[in-house]
């Protein structure tokens, strides 16, 4: 399936941390960005979602709400906020269904892992509707937050 920017988003509904469910139309009447991750506790991913955390009170003031996804376990995920402290949802995506639904999936990844979420950015207005997606090929990239940022402004 491939995306296309102003169609609807894909829903999706994933656990959180804290074991509750979190879909994406229950955040309507909000921007979402969506981050997909390919594991927590690695360098990139771990330097990607803290500098998201450091600048959240800009997505705060742009009515945004962030939402980080990955295959890993939700209790993967609940160590990995709790160490580095994110001030957002971290979403189990560990069927890789929201992932496979965003074409964010590595089919192959490193040491013989399959079905890893790729590195991606997805940013959906307040009516659901996908305003900006970036997949990255290479996990050792990050997305490009002023995109991110401009896209996010422009909805204002």
């Amino acid at each position: 399936m491939s995306l296309h920017i102003n169609q609807p988003a894909p829903n999706f509904k994933l656990f959180n941390t804290e074991k509750k469910e979190i879909s994406l139309s229950d955040l309507r009447g909000k921007n979402v960005v969506v981050l997909f991750f390919p594991l927590a506790f690695t360098s990139v991913c771990t330097a990607e979602l803290c500098s998201v955390r450091d600048n959240y009170e800009m997505y705060n003031g742009l009515n945004a709400v962030v939402i980080g996804i990955s295959v890993d376990s939700l209790f993967t995920l609940g160590k990995f906020k709790e160490e580095e402290k994110l001030n957002y949802d971290l979403l189990s995506d560990f069927n890789k269904e929201t992932s496979r639904a965003y074409g964010s999936i590595y089919e192959q990844f490193g040491f013989g892992m399959q079905g890893v979420s790729k590195r991606s950015a997805f940013v959906i207005d307040k009516e659901g509707i996908l305003k900006y997606a970036e997949v990255l090929e290479n996990a050792g990239e990050q997305p490009n937050f002023k995109n991110i940022k401009d896209t996010l402004e422009s909805l204002k």
